[in-house]
């Protein structure tokens, strides 16, 4: 198959998917505040993890590795903050987990928490913005810019994640940076 009709299938493969996906607002991309997963009645009943995203104690944790991460850099202790939460089956908490495992280097481990966080959520902006940067920084061109596109249709090409992906995307391939 040649490389133009690979690109076309590739569009035509995305533009059907993001016909069918739900368009949601900005505010569900993924922030300080984590979101409760979308629950149908059958797990509900299994395991109602979703009143805990109430919980002082939860939001206490949460918020105390997010500053471990943003403001100390200190990934492998956030890791360990995160974990203990007990809701590594959150989309917000799956993507710092595998956000972490990027800084500290460990692609593959990183890749498989993404890929958790968008099976929670897949409409999950934050994670499609920084498995896009997982992409460019594995010299995945197309795949960052198919997460691109992703997230135009999530949240805009406004949105801070769009931005920083888009902004990624316009440096030049092949130089090393890490984002």
């Amino acid at each position: 198959m040649s490389k133009s009709s690979s690109k076309f299938l590739a569009l035509a493969l995305l533009s059907a998917t993001l016909a069918a996906a739900p368009v949601i607002s900005a505010f569900a991309a993924g922030s300080e505040e984590p979101k409760p997963p979308a629950t149908d009645s059958k797990k509900a009943k299994k395991s109602n993890k979703s009143s805990s995203i109430d919980s002082p104690k939860f939001l206490a944790g949460y918020h105390t590795a997010y500053t471990t991460i943003y403001d100390r850099h200190d990934y492998t202790g956030a890791i360990d903050q995160l974990k203990s939460l007990g809701q590594d089956d959150r989309a917000d908490v799956a993507n710092l987990i595998g956000y972490s495992y990027r800084k500290l280097g460990d692609y593959k481990v990183s890749q498989i928490w993404y890929e958790r966080a968008l099976k929670a959520d897949p409409n999950h902006a934050k994670t499609w913005q920084y498995y896009g940067l997982w992409q460019l920084e594995q010299g995945n061109r197309e795949q960052a810019e198919y997460h691109l596109q992703k997230l135009a249709m999530l949240v805009g090409t406004d949105s801070s994640e769009y931005k920083s992906l888009s902004e990624a995307l316009e440096k030049p391939p092949g130089t090393g940076l890490v984002y």
